[in-house]
């Protein structure tokens, strides 16, 4: 099974608008994606490793001030030098709860000491929902490839 890297964040006023009721700016989230992605990849790769693009960014619900956000991150599939890493975020509740706040695709390239591309581990999924994801990942990367 895949590993599952785990982020926490507590949404302080910084990361909101303006409005009565703060809410976390959507780019701030994007950015604590981009930060935990990079690390599930990193280590599943041992390597640095550059974003490619972060896609299928959905916003499920909002997060507000003081909440806390969870991020979970797991490699999703790999190809030659890049690989692909779903990041679920979530509010966690004070009873310990969650909601979905978002997930997102996103897709890293591995680099090697000279910040060349260089070959990654094969991902082999072992479960049903890691198949799923797989198979997704590949429909995924082709319309990457078609764009």
């Amino acid at each position: 099974m895949a590993e599952i890297t785990t982020g926490v964040q507590i949404v302080l006023p910084q990361h909101c608008n303006g409005y009565a009721k703060p809410r976390l700016f959507g780019g701030q989230i994007m950015a604590w994606i981009d930060i935990i992605g990079a690390v599930a990849a990193r280590r599943f790769t041992h390597c640095a490793v550059t974003t490619v693009c972060i896609e299928n960014l959905n916003f499920i619900a909002p997060a507000y001030l003081n909440d806390t956000i969870t991020q979970d991150a797991r490699v999703t599939w790999t190809g030659h030098t890049s690989l692909e890493v779903r990041v679920d975020s979530y509010v966690e509740h004070l009873d310990s709860t969650r909601t979905l706040v978002n997930r997102a695709y996103a897709v890293y390239v591995a680099l090697d000491d000279n910040d060349r591309p260089t070959a990654v581990p094969a991902f082999t999924p072992e479960t049903d929902e890691e198949r799923e994801e797989y198979e997704a990942a590949i429909r995924r990367r082709e319309l990457r490839k078609q764009k």
